[in-house]
């Protein structure tokens, strides 16, 4: 007898674990322009409802929970990359890497917590 394979239908929540969730959330609302509509009490994170429908979370807990490590990184679409990378880079966030691939062109920065950010924009079909 054969069981079925579990049926992934998309993505609820995709977030980072943080070590100071304050400093995080600053760093998402004043460098990403991101809102919080969920703020955790006790350093423990917030979430982010983007124009999309998905959910982005930062989770913090002082490894109450699961112990904290940096994430592999997150591609957040923009629409103007160039201005994008203008802005960090107006804020002194050093670039960590700039790609080209067949499909998008992507730009990478580190948060304050050391995880990959990627700004992304993908190229028309």
């Amino acid at each position: 007898m054969t069981q079925d394979s579990v049926k992934i239908k998309g993505i609820d929540v995709s977030g980072y674990m943080v070590k100071d969730a304050t400093r995080a959330i600053e760093f998402y609302r004043d460098v990403l322009g991101l809102e919080p509509i969920t703020v955790y009490p006790d350093n423990r994170g917030a979430e982010y409802e983007l124009p999309d429908g998905t959910t982005f979370g930062l989770w913090g807990g002082g490894g109450a929970f699961m112990p904290f490590q940096p994430s592999n990184g997150i591609l957040f679409a923009v629409d103007d990359l160039d201005a994008a990378v203008a802005s960090v880079k107006g804020r002194g966030i050093p670039i960590v890497m700039e790609h080209e691939s067949p499909v998008c062109f992507m730009t990478m920065i580190h948060d304050t917590e050391g995880n990959s950010v990627f700004l992304h924009k993908r190229k028309a079909a």
